[in-house]
């Protein structure tokens, strides 16, 4: 197949340069399966939510995502459109500029906190005199290297290394875990209520599953929904349910729930003691994930400055890697914490107006009838994150109105009052006021497209 290092521009990506389901998936399995996803299973046990909980919420978490997911990875492999070109149909040339710049922010933040990972993994199993901060940013550097060769080099190292290394990992600790994890925990009587834990299940599930930018990722999918579906799915289901358990179930027979202990005993637990094993795959976790950290934060790059694909992503290789050495001084897991759920606020936000300004034109069937202000659309992604950050809880002085799931309540905002106002603006338009006062034609309710 055609390689697809040109097809990193933010033009829509042809047809005939299309990835299957199975490269797709694979790449997919990298960007929602890293090691933190097991460590939070240690920090689940020390907070008391039982085994039960964590799948049920795991669960009903994995299935809000592709609610989610499906349809964006849809309407982006329909357009052949990435995550910036859909937005700017919608917010307009500069409210989508600010859009990219919160891209950046985001995805350096992210981009960074893997550095920290793979340097505090390395620290907790080898022990290494430098700084944790100094690696972490050297870190940063390396990771770096498959980006330069575009989308071809990030879904290679995903598909022929990081993601079979990542798969064998999980099925082999999995059952060994839960052959010596005691019965008794699946009937084990509940510590918190089920609307406590899904609140901290759902944000991290969801805060570091979610991309936001999916469609940066997906226009390169062939249109077809079982194409996405099955291999989001498949994703979820070993990223965000088997490895969130297999952290749980070795923190139940060790009582370990310490970040880095629990990475050094994983190492030897799965690898028979042999830390190198347990280090590559730690690094073709970490390397895979910042591969696609980088390539959807070059995408908003190139987008906003119009700059050449190497040049972005040096400079924002350089941002990783100061952003690796800031956050040291936090620690992983607080910054973690912080990062994941302000993301699943943050950048999912304007794809769920794309969205549901897609369904809206395809439902009333106002194609014909010009284009509207980006007025409607701007507003609400403005109360949309609004709303989300202020019951996040991430601002101290926000505490009092910390409730439910932040992302939902976020989403279900922003597409409300898009709807509302796009609404008044449709009744606004002579032909539709006509079409909403009588039965709507055959030709009306169809998509000319």
């Amino acid at each position: 197949m055609e390689n697809l290092a040109h097809h990193h521009s933010t033009a829509p990506v042809p047809f005939t340069t299309r990835r299957g389901p199975v490269t797709m998936g694979l790449l997919w399995v990298t960007m929602v399966t890293v090691f933190p996803t097991v460590l939070v299973g240690f920090e689940w046990f020390k907070m008391g939510i039982t085994l039960p909980q964590v799948l049920l919420c795991s669960v009903l978490s994995c299935a809000v995502l592709l609610a989610y997911t499906i349809p964006t990875a849809q309407l982006s492999a329909l357009t052949g459109k990435g995550y910036g070109l859909l937005n700017e149909q919608v917010f307009g040339s500069r409210a989508t500029i600010g859009i990219n710049f919160l891209v950046l922010a985001v995805f350096t933040s992210f981009y960074g906190l893997c550095a920290l990972f793979m340097a505090e993994g390395v620290n907790s199993m080898f022990n290494v005199k430098l700084p944790t901060a100094i690696m972490a940013a050297g870190f940063a550097v390396l990771m770096a290297f498959n980006n330069y060769f575009g989308f071809s080099g990030v879904a290679n190292f995903a598909r022929f290394v990081a993601a079979p290394a990542l798969i064998v990992w999980v099925v082999c600790t999995f059952f060994r875990a839960a052959s010596v994890c005691p019965h008794s925990v699946m009937s084990a009587a509940p510590q918190h209520p089920f609307s406590y834990c899904f609140g901290i299940i759902s944000t991290f599930v969801i805060g570091i599953a979610i991309w936001g930018n999916e469609s940066d990722y997906w226009r390169h999918g062939k249109p077809r929904v079982g194409y996405s579906a099955i291999p989001l799915a498949c994703a979820l289901a070993i990223g965000e349910i088997i490895f969130p358990a297999t952290g749980w179930m070795v923190a139940r027979v060790t009582s370990i729930t310490d970040y880095s202990a629990a990475t050094s005993f994983m190492s030897n637990y799965s690898f028979a003691g042999l830390p190198i094993l347990g280090i590559l795959v730690l690094g073709a976790s970490y390397f895979a994930s910042n591969d696609s950290n980088l390539f959807g934060s070059s995408t908003a790059f190139e987008m906003t400055f119009k700059a050449r694909h190497k040049y972005s992503v040096t400079v924002l290789t350089l941002l990783g890697a100061a952003m690796a050495y800031t956050l040291a001084a936090m620690g992983a897991e607080k910054a973690l914490d912080a990062i994941a759920a302000l993301n699943c606020i943050i950048l999912p936000t304007p794809s769920v107006i794309v969205l549901t300004n897609w369904t809206m034109t395809r439902q009333l069937g106002v194609y014909d009838y010009g284009q509207f202000s980006h007025t409607s659309a701007i507003i609400a992604l403005v109360a949309g994150i609004g709303v989300g950050i202020a019951t996040a809880g991430v601002i101290p002085a926000l505490h009092a109105f910390q409730f439910g799931v932040p992302c939902l309540q976020a989403w279900a905002t922003a597409a409300l009052v898009f709807a509302v106002l796009r609404i008044k603006e449709y009744m606004c338009v002579p032909q539709f006021a006509v079409a909403l006062a009588k039965e709507r034609e055959p030709e009306l309710t169809s998509s000319p497209r």
